[in-house]
């Protein structure tokens, strides 16, 4: 990692607060890195970073800190301009690669956070990872547009339980099967509840098996023996 954006975008995707992170002034820094770690190769996301200001924002802080003059009378004061300073131009940087979706996307994120899809998903969002809050909320979005609800369940469920086989039992009643091919965990039953509760219709139910499931004829992976339950 080299630049604020990667770090930033980084500590998102592990579900670390980026405004938690404390751009520190570097004293001194390199003039050929924007982010000065003490290990040259370090991977982790750190709470404190010491940050060449000037190896990008130049023109920004040439007037606040002179880089060619040791700045040691209130270094704290400083330290907490630069630290706020970065941060805004952290949020631009992130910011300046998405489109029109992205910030839909980002704002139905943050709507669940703040509780507008009520306090069960505001107090469980956290079990998904960001890639998967941008799966729901993205379909969260189709559904605003299609109103395919039954479509986007499945749609849901496909890419988070990626191994997941999907059945209908539409003849007899409103039944949606899903095996999923995966250990059953807690987290994993919750992931199932949320999706349960932004997308499926009153109308409609469904089933969930996890490492075991009833036989299909023609898919030999669901026919061994052992391995199947009645339905």
């Amino acid at each position: 990692m080299n630049y604020i954006w990667e770090l930033a975008i980084k500590a998102i995707t592990q579900n670390i607060d980026p405004d938690t992170i404390f751009y520190k002034y570097g004293r001194p820094f390199s003039g050929y890195m924007e982010l000065s770690f003490f290990e040259m190769n370090e991977t982790n996301v750190l709470n404190e970073v010491e940050i060449n200001p000037f190896y990008r924002y130049y023109r920004v802080f040439k007037e606040l800190f002179e880089p060619n003059v040791l700045l040691i009378e209130n270094e704290e004061m400083i330290d907490v301009i630069h630290d706020l300073t970065i941060h805004h131009l952290k949020d631009i940087d992130v910011l300046m690669g998405m489109n029109k979706r992205e910030y839909q996307i980002h704002f139905i994120i943050k709507d669940m956070y703040a509780g507008y899809f009520g306090e069960y998903i505001k107090e469980n969002i956290d079990v998904f990872t960001r890639e998967e809050q941008k799966i729901v909320a993205n379909n969260l979005l189709k559904l605003h547009e299609t109103a395919e609800c039954i479509y986007l369940l499945k749609e849901t469920i496909r890419k988070i339980f990626k191994n997941a086989y999907i059945f209908s039992n539409a003849e007899e009643k409103d039944e949606i099967v899903f095996f999923l091919r995966t250990d059953e965990t807690q987290e994993k039953m919750t992931k199932i509840e949320i999706i349960k509760y932004l997308f499926l219709p009153f109308k409609a139910s469904i089933l969930v098996y996890w490492q075991n499931i009833f036989g299909v004829f023609g898919v030999d992976e669901l026919m061994k023996i052992g391995e199947i339950m009645n339905y």
